[in-house]
Formats: C-alpha cells, sequence, structure tokens
C-alpha cells in the first residue's frame, strides 16, 4: 500500500464539506466588499520567489529544474497574483481589488493544522497607500472569522517602517538593515548574539576592522594602539604626524569601515523597539519615550498606526484582543509598514498580512502601494470547527419498485430533481426496494423516491409519510416542485 506523502493528506468527504463550507463564507464575504477573483497558477519561475521572500521561506520551497527552467510551487499566493497583475490588469481603475483561493506548498515541520500543502484564501488592495486602505483590509480580515462563526481571537498589529526608521540613520549597509529587521523577534527571543552570528556570516570575522573593541570609546584604542605598536615594531615616525595624529587618523579610518559598532547600537534600539509590545496606549508610550530620549523623528509610522487604531474602534474588537507589538517581523521580507496577525485563543495563526509597496516594483511593475493578507483555510476550519450542511436534508434517493417501472422514468425524475437544487442519487445496481431503503438509512438519506409501474412515491423515511404521484411528466414536474417547496420549509 503506498501511503500519502509526508506533510499532506488526504481530505475526506466530511471534512471536505467542512473545508468548502468555509471557504465559500470567505469568498462571499469578498465578493461583496468588491473584490474579484483571480486564479494564479501553481507553478511558477522559481525566480520569482527569489527577489522578495526572504531567506526563511526561500528555504521552504518546493523546487525543482525541468528541460533547463528553474521552477518551483507557488509558497504563497501575492507573488504569483502581483505578477498577474504586472502582465494582465496594471491598467484597471485604481485601486484594483483582487481575492484568490487555492493550494500552497511549504517544506515545514508537520505538526497540529500545519501541513506542507494547504489552501490559502485572501485579498490584494493594489494601488492605493494610507492607513484607511490598511483598515479595510484588517478590518476585512476581522469580519472574515465572524463570518463562520470564531468570535475568540488576538489581533496583532506592528509597523515595519518604524524599525526602518531608527536604523535609517546609521551606517549600515542596506542587507544588514534588512537582515536586523527581519530578524527581530529572534532578537526578542534569543537575544543579540544569534544576530551578531548571523551578521558575522555576511561581514566576516572582522579582520582588520575594529569589531573586538567595539566597547570601547576611540581614545581608549588610540592609547591601546600607542602602546602595543611600538612594542610590536611597528614604526610611527617619518611621515611628518606625530604618533597620536597617525594612530587617530586610522582609528577613525577603520571605525569607519567597520560596521560593528552601528550593529551594536541598532541591536541596543531594536532590542528596546521590541520591547514595545502590549496595550496599544502603552506600546505607542513606550516607543515615543525612546524617539525622544535618542532625538529621532520617524512621524510617518506613528500617525499611520494612531490613526489606524481610530479606525479599528469601527470594528468593536474585545477589550484586550488587540495587542501593538513593534518587535514583530513576520517571515515575508517584502513588507514595508503595516504588518499584522490573528490567531486563534490556542495560539494557532489563522491569518496574516500587510502592506507591501515595493513589492509591484521589485517583480518588474510600475511603483504601486499595495496592502493584503491570507487565511490559512485549514487552521480556519479547526478553529470554526463549522456544521457540516445536513446532507439529509439536501438528498434524496432514486429507486425503482419492481422490474416493471422504467429505469428511464427514474433518470428523468432524478433529473428534474437535481434542476430544482436536490442531490438526487440513482440506483444504479437494480437492488430490491427493501435493500433501498436499509441503504438510504445507513447514508443518512432522509428521503426516497420510487418510481413504480404507474405511479411515483416520495418517502419521508424519518416520518414514513409518503406522497403518490402519477408516473407521467406532469406527475414529474409536480413531484420535483413540492419537493423543492419542502426542502424549502425545512430550510
Amino acid at each position: 500500500m503506498i501511503d500519502a506523502v509526508r506533510g499532506v493528506q488526504d481530505w475526506l468527504p466530511e471534512q471536505v464539506a467542512a473545508k468548502e463550507l468555509v471557504r465559500e463564507q470567505l469568498e462571499t464575504l469578498f465578493h461583496r466588499a468588491g473584490y474579484e477573483t483571480i486564479e494564479p497558477p501553481i507553478l511558477e519561475h522559481r525566480e520569482l520567489y527569489l527577489k522578495k521572500l526572504g531567506e526563511e521561506l526561500v528555504g521552504k520551497l518546493y523546487d525543482f529544474t525541468f528541460h533547463g527552467r528553474a521552477l518551483a510551487l507557488r509558497p504563497e499566493l501575492t507573488a504569483s497574483v502581483l505578477r498577474a497583475y504586472i502582465r494582465h490588469l496594471r491598467g484597471m481603475p485604481q485601486p484594483v481589488r483582487l481575492r484568490y483561493a487555492g493550494p500552497v506548498f511549504r517544506y515545514e515541520r508537520p505538526r497540529r493544522d500545519t501541513y506542507r500543502q494547504f489552501t490559502q484564501v485572501g485579498i490584494e488592495l493594489l494601488g492605493v497607500a494610507g492607513p484607511y486602505a490598511d483598515a479595510e483590509a484588517l478590518a476585512l480580515s476581522i469580519a472574515g472569522l465572524r463570518a463562520v462563526g470564531i468570535e475568540q481571537f488576538r489581533v496583532t498589529i506592528g509597523h515595519v517602517g518604524l524599525a526602518r526608521g531608527l536604523l535609517s540613520a546609521l551606517n549600515l549597509a542596506e542587507r544588514t538593515q534588512s537582515l536586523l529587521i527581519w530578524s527581530m523577534e529572534r532578537l526578542r527571543t534569543k537575544g543579540p548574539e544569534a544576530i551578531r552570528a548571523q551578521l558575522r556570516a555576511i561581514h566576516g570575522d572582522g579582520g582588520s576592522s575594529l569589531s573586538a573593541f567595539a566597547h570601547l570609546a576611540d581614545q581608549d584604542i588610540e592609547a591601546l594602539l600607542l602602546s602595543v605598536l611600538p612594542a610590536l615594531g611597528v614604526g610611527l615616525d617619518g611621515s611628518g604626524r606625530t604618533p597620536e595624529e597617525i594612530v587617530g587618523r586610522l582609528v577613525r579610518k577603520l571605525r569607519r569601515s567597520d560596521p560593528q559598532p552601528y550593529v551594536e547600537r541598532a541591536l541596543v534600539l531594536l532590542q528596546e523597539l521590541a520591547a514595545a509590545r502590549g496595550d496599544p496606549t502603552a506600546a505607542l508610550e513606550t516607543v515615543e519615550s525612546l524617539l525622544s530620549r535618542e532625538g529621532l523623528h520617524v512621524p510617518g509610522p506613528l500617525d499611520e498606526m494612531r490613526i489606524l487604531l481610530d479606525l479599528l474602534a469601527a470594528v468593536d474588537l474585545p477589550a484586550g484582543s488587540l495587542i501593538l507589538d513593534f518587535g514583530m517581523g513576520r517571515g515575508l521580507h517584502y513588507y514595508t509598514g503595516l504588518i499584522f496577525e490573528i490567531d486563534d485563543m490556542r495560539g494557532a495563526q489563522l491569518c496574516g498580512g500587510g502592506r507591501y509597496d515595493d513589492l509591484v516594483a521589485a517583480l518588474g511593475g510600475p511603483p504601486t502601494p499595495a496592502v493584503g493578507f491570507a487565511y490559512g483555510l485549514e487552521r480556519v476550519v479547526a478553529a470554526a470547527k463549522p456544521p457540516v450542511p445536513d446532507m439529509a436534508e439536501l438528498r434524496v434517493l432514486v429507486v425503482r419498485d419492481g422490474v416493471e417501472a422504467s429505469y428511464s422514468q427514474a433518470m428523468r425524475l432524478a433529473d428534474a430533481l437535481r434542476r430544482e437544487g436536490w442531490v438526487a442519487l440513482l440506483d444504479v445496481r437494480g437492488r430490491a426496494l427493501s435493500s433501498n431503503l436499509r441503504d438510504a438509512a445507513r447514508r443518512s438519506i432522509r428521503y426516497v423516491a420510487i418510481v413504480a409501474a404507474h405511479e411515483i412515491r416520495w418517502r419521508d423515511l424519518d416520518t414514513g409519510e409518503e406522497l403518490r404521484l402519477p408516473a407521467d411528466e406532469e406527475g414529474l414536474a409536480l413531484l420535483a416542485r413540492r419537493a423543492a417547496e419542502r426542502k424549502e420549509a425545512r430550510r
């Protein structure tokens, strides 16, 4: 027996029914908010995911080379949607509202409600910047959970722009800044040494730089060199400058090429920023105090967060369910502003998203502000535990009673019932009526339509009630209408 690949699973009919119900509810909400469906392919060029996803997610790609082409199964849908937008839709009136649903693939460690193939359902709002668009996306993500019956959840929001503003004044390479920003959650949980190890892989161990003396002031390093260099036989004379001037110039030159002091400064600032987490009012006060103490001015992100928090009052979140977290990073490196996650009360992430104003341009399109989010459908289903549709109310078994009954008549009846919205199962085995009745009960099918030689009988197995009609076209039509009326009355 060949089993399923590790990390994926078979979804059986009852489970699929639950997933389809939740997906339909979410997509109906998106449709009513003006979002149109897009369906990008599952298979993409690997290059699409190497630009902005970040090393963590790139390491989870299912990628391969086939006939000389580097390909990948999509690990998320935003990049695919934006690629399609650039190619086909960028001439549409702005903003463009798109929704999607489909499978994605990530090589992750399987655990509870986490699979290597899972379904993302989400939206992208393209062509508009600012907190109003952010508020629409965030409010819609909350409304979706409520639409499927999830009322208890925790919303965590942050802003990547604030960390970027803090680091912009430091003399750090763009790659170093990005690594620091997207390592903030690791900085909070594992401390600065874990980040230093990552940076050493980029900058090396320092060589002739001053990384080993980053904790010393310049004058202390100069004094050390003045005492050590002559002892090592290094002459400091003959240049027309004093030894103090030579050493001072050397220290300044090495300091300029040495990123470590700036890295250490950045780590201190980011650790303090990451500590600003919790109640929105308190978290904002902590950040404002940090900026004031350091003499830094980063108004844009803070103003956006204040406006967003005011707008979220319309969502009517329960007290304590909204957390502001300025140390939040998320795994995708294309975010530029707002970022957010929504977790259930067990701590499982149901939804995530944010603003990514640079991604369209990075993928070859014009500069286009954008914001979006996606649910992990399987996790939402697990948290919602939605009722499976009552199949007994929706299904009917169509059978023949005796060999004289016409099978074509049974086929026509099944077809008429399906046109009226019923799920009509047709007996294709030619079993006896008693066997069919037992089979209907076993399958939890409440209604049985019995086609006899000269009549049609509609039987309710729960009540024993039976309706008799002539076995002709008029009888078929009447039965289909009566069945539809009864079904509608029971909804």
